[in-house]
């Protein structure tokens, strides 16, 4: 069960004060979450306090710091886009050490972002996975134009688009741009998981239980993140 904030602070001066070392100190503080059903709860109410102007910004102190010199134990590993806009943390109100982020422009999977995630899974024990996409993704639209603009981009960035494309080349007419948008950016992100799904290291540990993968789209203007985690919300 999760300390309270007043009692690890307690609990910590009490440790510095018997000479406890850094190790010590930070086996005072578990896992914040101990499952995926319970990971999901912490993001939604953390965006919850977020969106509604009642963030905690929860921080910690010098002892606390120090304490996690030794180690982590975030409880979701989130692979967002590069967008400046979209600070995780703070989207979800998480603060030093709960959540593992990859960020990459159209949170698309490649392999350096792919052997992040796993390395989340397998040695920090994460409960969740996400992948997030946002309003307005620069990547994405990027995505939807011509292909001969598209060529004119440097190599590195059109691989970035390409693991993009097959996600909105077969979108239905949709006129207004703002929800053409949003369906493209809901495309890619659940052509991302499924990507994620069939890579082995992940699925072995969704299929034991182990995690959860889920999506998520984080609106700008609102500040408020739309999940996708039942298999007809992130179905490609």
């Amino acid at each position: 069960m999760p300390i309270s904030q007043g009692e690890l602070e307690r609990r910590v001066l009490d440790a510095i004060r018997r000479g406890a070392s850094m190790q010590d100190i930070a086996d005072l503080k578990d896992a914040d979450v101990q499952s995926p059903d319970a990971a999901i709860r912490a993001l939604q109410d953390g965006n919850a306090r977020f969106f509604s102007g009642s963030a905690s910004r929860p921080e910690l102190g010098a002892n606390e710091r120090r304490a996690q010199i030794m180690g982590q134990t975030p409880f979701a590993a989130i692979l967002a886009c590069s967008d400046s806009r979209v600070p995780v943390e703070l989207v979800f109100d998480q603060g030093f050490g709960q959540l593992f982020v990859v960020r990459v422009a159209g949170n698309v999977i490649g392999e350096a972002g792919l052997g992040t995630l796993e390395y989340a899974i397998k040695h920090l024990d994460v409960q969740l996975v996400m992948v997030m996409g946002h309003e307005g993704c620069g990547a994405v639209a990027s995505a939807l134009l011509p292909l001969e603009q598209i060529a004119q981009e440097p190599a590195n960035l059109r691989k970035v688009i390409e693991r993009i494309r097959p996600s909105v080349e077969h979108m239905p007419p949709i006129r207004d741009k703002k929800a053409r948008m949003r369906e493209a950016v809901i495309n890619n992100v659940r052509q991302q998981v499924a990507v994620l799904r069939e890579q082995d290291v992940v699925r072995e540990a969704e299929q034991t239980g182990k995690i959860r993968v889920i999506g998520g789209f984080y609106e700008i203007g609102s500040g408020a993140v739309d999940f996708l985690i039942d298999d007809e919300d992130l179905r490609p």
